[in-house]
């Protein structure tokens, strides 16, 4: 357990400064662009390649490959695994080959028919950002191998090294040649292809000390064809997920200028605890879970499996509540400055309301897809998405002639929810021995002390009112008080319940803060 905490210790430290410089991206994207039509049609955009990323890189291939990975490691060694990279990584620089290809061959139509300013826009970045896929697939093959050989450290900075470049490039570069918006915009451009390199470039480095020799070698092996046999249902299960938050976008785009802009920043927003915790647990357990199937040791994987769920719902309910408790002060003082709006700010609030009550959700489903991936069992998410993309769109469809962009995100938020608990009915299926009901009484300290939190947080928020002024500085005194408030009531009132898994996770806070410094 102490060896574990430690690599969600590592991976949660990498994250958050991963995260700080998203957050710091995302401010100055939007002080530039605002949340204009431009901001929108990159953001679209760069979902495309984003959702690509996910079916071939992070998504069906990794949680395909890792299994196998696994096995090649205990039966035959690290030679083989490095053997077995090389199969995958050439058939996929093949297929991204191609991939990109018909891309741009359908972006170039769309820009050459549309009547609209804004969708040829739109098409003229995809075709500048496609080719990011090949370029993060690979890493992300890179990333997982790492990961199998304990490796945490390099795959958690991936991200950190598209945010640099997107900062030094648009905010650095483009603010000083960069004139007009598109000049700007093509900085940006720029920034996630420079960055995209560094992100395949680095973990190359990393893997080649751990002894591996990359080549091209498209032999197909038994291993290999097991891997496309559980990646083909799984590439369907994650454009499943990644097409509803397409829809989602396409929909906000079409309702206004603003929409998809205000969609995706909520939604960045979320990402900051759950990827600080949530993601850095479930990276960790993921090895640990296929390491334990690949053994035949199934209370070692049944004991992960539960210790997962408990951490990340430890992590992601305080988070929820302090995200709808202070929606608009965190949004103010990120967001609010130059093109983007006080009214914008206000437009944005209720989003990242229905936004922050998924997050536990989507922290759960985030564990319970990695037990299925480490049993080789991808077709029960690929149904569980499914459903799910069938409740958004019928959702998204209803609600936004009434609530706009409101709408699309109660409806995005409901269909994770609905994807969770079928999740979980699946694996219950699998395998009888998961049962929740042995983490009861943990689940419901976790919410005691939620609410305990929430109620301190709130009356504070209350009093601070009353003694500073509103604005951007009365914004960030609230959230530099209340923030270490609202988390050190929330522990003390844990370990107050004497809840084990308290002074675990603190444990891990101590161990990130560590690593951090």
């Amino acid at each position: 357990m102490s060896k574990l905490l430690s690599r969600i210790g590592l991976v949660s430290s990498l994250t958050l400064v991963s995260r700080i410089l998203g957050l710091g991206r995302d401010m100055l994207t939007v002080a530039i662009f605002g949340a204009s039509v431009w901001n929108s049609a990159f953001i679209t955009a760069f979902t495309l390649p984003n959702l690509f990323r996910r079916l071939l890189g992070e998504g069906a291939l990794t949680a395909a490959l890792m299994p196998n990975l696994s096995e090649e490691l205990e039966e035959n060694g690290r030679q083989a695994v490095h053997t077995l990279v090389n199969k995958t990584l050439s058939w996929l620089l093949v297929i991204c080959g191609g991939i990109i290809l018909a891309a741009w061959a359908i972006l170039f139509l769309v820009q050459n028919v549309s009547v609209s300013e804004k969708w040829i826009l739109k098409s003229q970045l995809g075709i500048i950002l496609f080719p990011y896929i090949a370029l993060i697939c690979m890493a992300a093959i890179l990333s997982a191998v790492l990961n199998l050989f304990g490796r945490f450290g390099v795959p958690a900075l991936t991200a950190v090294w598209l945010n640099l470049s997107i900062i030094l490039f648009l905010g650095g570069i483009g603010s000083w040649l960069g004139g007009s918006p598109f000049e700007k915009m093509m900085f940006l451009c720029a920034g996630v292809m420079i960055g995209g390199f560094f992100q395949l470039i680095v973990p190359v480095w990393a893997l080649r000390k751990e002894g591996w020799q990359p080549h091209l070698d498209f032999a197909v092996s038994d291993r290999l064809r097991n891997v496309m046999l559980l990646t083909l249902p799984g590439i369907y299960g994650a454009a499943a997920h990644q097409i509803n938050i397409l829809i989602s976008r396409e929909l906000a785009f079409y309702i206004n200028d603003a929409g998809a802009s205000l969609l995706y920043y909520s939604n960045r927003l979320v990402e900051l605890p759950l990827g600080m915790f949530t993601i850095a647990i479930s990276t960790v357990i993921f090895p640990a879970l296929t390491k334990a199937v690949a053994g035949g040791r199934d209370s070692e994987f049944l004991f992960n499996y539960k210790k997962g769920v408990c951490l990340s719902t430890m992590m992601a309910c305080p988070a929820a509540i302090g995200l709808g408790l202070l929606a608009s002060e965190i949004i103010q003082t990120l967001f609010e400055h130059g093109l983007f709006k006080s009214n914008d700010t206000k437009s944005m609030v209720p989003i990242l309301y229905i936004f922050a009550i998924g997050l536990p959700f989507y922290s759960f489903i985030s564990i319970e897809t990695r037990a299925f991936y480490a049993i080789k069992d991808i077709k029960s998410p690929v149904k569980a998405a499914t459903l799910a993309l069938l409740v958004n769109l019928l959702l998204s469809l209803a609600l936004m002639r009434f609530f706009q962009t409101i709408g699309l995100a109660i409806a995005s938020n409901a269909s994770v929810v609905f994807q969770c608990f079928v999740l979980h009915f699946m694996l219950r299926k699998k395998r009888s021995d998961i049962r929740l009901r042995e983490l009861g009484p943990d689940l419901l300290k976790i919410a005691a002390a939620s609410i305990i939190m929430g109620i301190a947080v709130f009356g504070c928020r209350l009093v601070l009112a009353l003694f500073i002024p509103q604005g951007h500085f009365g914004s960030l005194v609230a959230l530099v008080f209340l923030i270490p408030l609202g988390s050190a009531t929330y522990f003390l009132v844990l370990k107050a319940m004497r809840m084990e898994s308290a002074s675990e996770a603190i444990s891990l806070l101590l161990r990130r803060k560590t690593n951090a410094s």
